[in-house]
């Protein structure tokens, strides 16, 4: 497990796009639990982080798929696959993602 620290937690409301190891990945809030996906969208890359989020779905602001924030799972389309899920772990005010 490789961790990095990415930002921090108050700077997650409810979203935030950061880039990290040459990644660029979405962190949410939901219920004071911060979660982290892939911030690319998988039908054509829409930013996830500037989508709506409802309790633990977002939905893609360019076409509107919407994927499960905790898991990555896709609840429906157009896209066709799963988002990458990252861990997270939160010490204090500082938020880490496993980047590996």
């Amino acid at each position: 497990m490789v961790l990095e620290k990415v930002t921090a937690l108050k700077e997650i409301n409810p979203s935030k796009h950061v880039s990290v190891s040459g990644k660029e990945l979405a962190l949410f809030k939901v219920d004071g639990k911060v979660y982290c996906v892939s911030n690319i969208c998988t039908h054509v890359g829409g930013p996830l982080s500037d989508g709506n989020i409802d309790k633990n779905i977002v939905t893609c602001p360019w076409h509107f798929a919407q994927f499960d924030v905790t898991t990555g799972k896709l609840i429906s389309g157009p896209a066709m696959k799963d988002v990458k899920c990252y861990v997270v772990k939160v010490e204090g005010d500082e938020v880490y993602v496993d980047v590996d």
